[in-house]
């Protein structure tokens, strides 16, 4: 069974005429009844006394509630997929790490929501692979996270690179770090961290970090805000590696500093993360998407 049948069989019903349901459907009458001779075969009954006018059958009279509703159903369908190509979705949701979402996305948002005032944003905080996972679940439309190509290697999922940005201390002001510029591998590796709770990718970067460096990381506490991260670190010897980004107002705060880190001894290349944006390659196919995609790739290239 077809729609294409059901909508003929509701023409004729409507008409009383093949030929005239013909027109209706914009085919010709043998195209007609053929669609009606093939569902018949399929139900297994006639549908029309076939006279000077066509009638239904009791068979006919039966299928004709179903028939309207199944016709509605898709018609209701069509027209929802014809407003989500044309940018009518009610809403899209981001999932982001939280230096995008406190630093990149503010004026990308503001932006947005002039251009489509009609879609509802919806935005959430969360580490890299959690963003991820409710990307791939469906939750969400787009995720800005830390790349992982373990996660992200997927034939459905679009990846852009948006930055590259470094990976420097948070210390308090008074911290025997702080008499560093750019503090060296081995005295860095002397002190207690707070790193990122599991399922951030920062705290996947640094212990992959000490790994590849045959360091020993003292990781004595896990937390997932920027404002804990400040609030723990301002008390005492306690140390955070954290992008750049999570710290670029600490100049306002005396009892903060940041210090960037020296080149690792066995790579000579300085830690830093790499953040991307990824979607599905069906979910670009939608205005709204690819508006908010452009603007935040562009953002990022400025």
């Amino acid at each position: 069974m077809r729609i294409e049948q059901l909508q003929a069989f509701l023409a004729i019903n409507e008409t009383g005429s093949f030929q005239q349901a013909a027109r209706t459907c914009n085919c010709t009458q043998s195209t007609i009844s053929r669609q009606i001779q093939s569902l018949e075969e399929d139900l297994g009954i006639s549908l029309f006394h076939r006279h000077h006018q066509a009638k239904l059958t009791i068979g006919g009279e039966r299928l004709l509630p179903h028939a309207r509703k199944i016709c509605a159903e898709w018609q209701l369908a069509h027209e929802s997929i014809e407003h989500l190509l044309a940018g009518k979705q009610p809403d899209l949701c981001v999932a982001a790490i939280h230096s995008v979402c406190a630093n990149i996305l503010p004026p990308i948002l503001q932006q947005f929501c002039h251009q489509h005032p009609q879609v509802q944003l919806r935005v959430t905080a969360l580490g890299s692979d959690r963003a991820l996972k409710v990307l791939k679940d469906g939750l969400v439309d787009i995720a800005i996270v830390m790349d992982n190509r373990l996660f992200t290697a997927s034939p459905d999922l679009v990846v852009q690179n948006l930055y590259q940005e470094p990976i420097e201390i948070l210390m308090s002001a008074d911290h025997p770090l702080a008499a560093y510029q750019q503090v060296p591998w081995a005295e860095l590796v002397k002190y207690p961290q707070v790193v990122f709770k599991d399922g951030y990718g920062m705290q996947r970067l640094v212990q992959e970090q000490f790994s590849k460096q045959g360091s020993k990381l003292n990781a004595v506490l896990e937390l997932n805000t920027l404002d804990a991260f400040r609030g723990v670190v301002r008390q005492g010897k306690l140390i955070a590696l954290l992008p750049k980004s999570a710290l670029l107002d600490i100049h306002h705060d005396p009892t903060l500093a940041a210090r960037s880190i020296e080149p690792t001894p066995k790579t000579g290349i300085s830690l830093s993360r790499q953040v991307v944006l990824v979607t599905t390659t069906d979910r670009l196919q939608i205005p709204p998407i690819q508006f908010f995609c452009d603007l935040v790739t562009q953002s990022s290239n400025k």
